[in-house]
């Protein structure tokens, strides 16, 4: 941990000027490849951003490689599952379905994929039919450019710097090795959604501070921004799917509110082009805002309908 904060406090460390993702991936690849755990890489992925976009890919990505550990190293990948419907079990109607020994087709539309159309390999949720009245998913990596897959990319509403695209499935061929085992769902699709948000909420950290120190705003605040830092990088080994993981880092996205609010109020009494892209994207960071308030209303659930040990049954 104190290579990685001298890393972001380096005064003589500035972001490139790279307007294009693609290249930003590109140039950043050697400075983010120095650290091997996914948080620190998407640590400091942020602090070589100077925009929240490419952080919030940076995060993204390295969430994935959290999830699925023998990704390709240095790729980007793209977790697809959202359809017309939404991304729940109901909603997935992409097919997977077995047509020899070792030997798969996949079939099915993506409404929506971030970076799909820049990656080079896609997770894909898929069902495999129905089982005791559920759904059924699985998890199948693809290459982005294998036969029969067809990106449309799609218009971003704010955050150009993300891309999205729509993909189709029309009879993609996969193998065993394919197919990554346990439940599409509950190993992957459930807790992939805390993971995203904690790697996410470190390359926000690492972008934050990196603006910090260029303004040379108050040490105090860089030093809560550290604060920060450590503090989410304690949830990345963390059970996602426990409760307490989820109460805990509500209390941590609060905190995260009030800096962000110290920081714009500092910001906006020195405006340039950077924070001109700040107000534009700002609103990225309530994006999946009611699916994390209902898991942890959720999570209080679960907890205060357990006993505190040593009660009386």
């Amino acid at each position: 941990m104190d290579a990685l904060l001298r890393f972001v406090l380096d005064p003589a460390h500035r972001p490139l000027a790279i307007e294009e993702l693609r290249g930003w991936w590109d140039a950043t690849a050697a400075l983010r490849a120095t650290w091997t755990d996914p948080f620190d890489r998407a640590f400091a992925g942020g602090a070589c951003a100077d925009r929240i976009g490419f952080a919030f890919v940076c995060g993204y990505t390295e969430a994935l490689r959290a999830l699925v550990p023998d990704l390709l190293p240095g790729s980007i990948t793209a977790l697809c599952a959202t359809e017309e419907g939404g991304a729940y079990p109901r909603a997935i109607h992409t097919r997977l379905v077995k047509v020899g020994p070792g030997r798969y087709e996949l079939s099915g539309r993506k409404k929506w994929a971030t970076v799909a159309s820049t990656a080079s390999s896609l997770l894909v949720v898929a069902s495999t039919g129905e089982e005791g009245g559920k759904n059924r998913l699985r998890v199948v990596r693809v290459r982005a450019d294998a036969p029969g897959v067809r990106l449309r990319s799609s218009t971003a509403v704010f955050v150009p710097e993300i891309p999205h695209a729509e993909v189709e499935f029309d009879g993609v061929i996969a193998s065993d090795a394919d197919v990554l085992p346990g439940d599409g769902y509950d190993a992957y699709l459930k807790p992939f959604r805390t993971i995203e948000d904690i790697h996410v909420h470190a390359a926000l950290a690492g972008y934050l501070i990196g603006v910090a120190r260029r303004r040379g705003f108050p040490r105090d605040l860089q030093e809560r921004l550290l604060v920060l830092a450590v503090a989410t990088r304690s949830f990345a080994h963390a059970d996602p799917k426990a409760a307490t993981t989820h109460v805990a880092f509500a209390g941590l996205l609060e905190v995260v509110h009030r800096l962000v609010g110290e920081i714009e109020s500092l910001w906006a009494a020195v405006p340039d082009a950077e924070w001109s892209r700040w107000q534009r994207d700002r609103a990225l960071l309530r994006v999946a805002s009611s699916a994390r308030a209902a898991r942890r209303e959720r999570a209080w659930s679960i907890l205060d309908s357990v006993a505190p040990a040593g009660s009386p049954a």
